[in-house]
């Protein structure tokens, strides 16, 4: 089912969680929100939206975090009945698309719930302080090849890094439901 996601609460603050790679690598949000703030992704492997921007989230994130602005994924889908969304999956996803930051595995599907995540992808931008910035889609290319694309969520990301705050006219992100058990 396709779904949009809700316009961005601005301030609205990150809830902290610690959540594990498929390799068992503990990662804290509080530990990556860093003085140029916080990209969290929501996505997942199956998902047709998500497998449709392939390396483009791979690319931006890598020019995120080469400007300073950490970034972590989570996949808050139920994989006992969504296999391709299994953490060994997870690992080989991120390998494929060449996704160079940590990729992790939501089990109780609490931290996708308490972000309020709607859809894969589901992207929200945090300010250094943990204040939400952006919730918004990654670009205008939609599940098209991104030539020629607006990146938004590039150009929200670095707004937010030099200002801590975000623009004020988003565009939803839109994608598949979270598969919720």
């Amino acid at each position: 089912m396709l779904l949009d996601t809700p316009v961005c609460d601005f301030g609205w603050k990150a809830p902290e969680f610690t959540l594990k790679d498929p390799d068992g690598n503990s990662f804290t949000m509080s530990d990556h929100l860093g003085d140029k703030g916080l990209l969290i992704a929501f996505i997942c492997n199956h998902c047709p939206y998500v497998k449709a921007i392939g390396e483009r989230p791979a690319a931006d994130t890598a020019e995120l975090m080469s400007a300073g602005v950490n970034v972590l994924a989570v996949m808050s889908n139920d994989y006992r009945d969504y296999a391709e969304d299994s953490p060994p999956n997870m690992k080989r996803f991120a390998v494929q698309y060449g996704y160079k930051f940590p990729y992790l595995v939501d089990e109780t599907q609490e931290v996708g719930k308490a972000y309020g995540a709607v859809c894969t992808p589901d992207f929200f931008g945090f300010n250094k302080d943990g204040g939400l910035q952006y919730r918004g889609r990654l670009d205008d290319a939609h599940m098209g090849g991104g030539q020629g694309r607006a990146r938004e969520l590039i150009n929200a990301m670095m707004q937010i890094a030099e200002t801590g705050e975000g623009p004020r006219d988003q565009t939803p992100s839109m994608g598949c439901s979270i598969k919720w058990s």
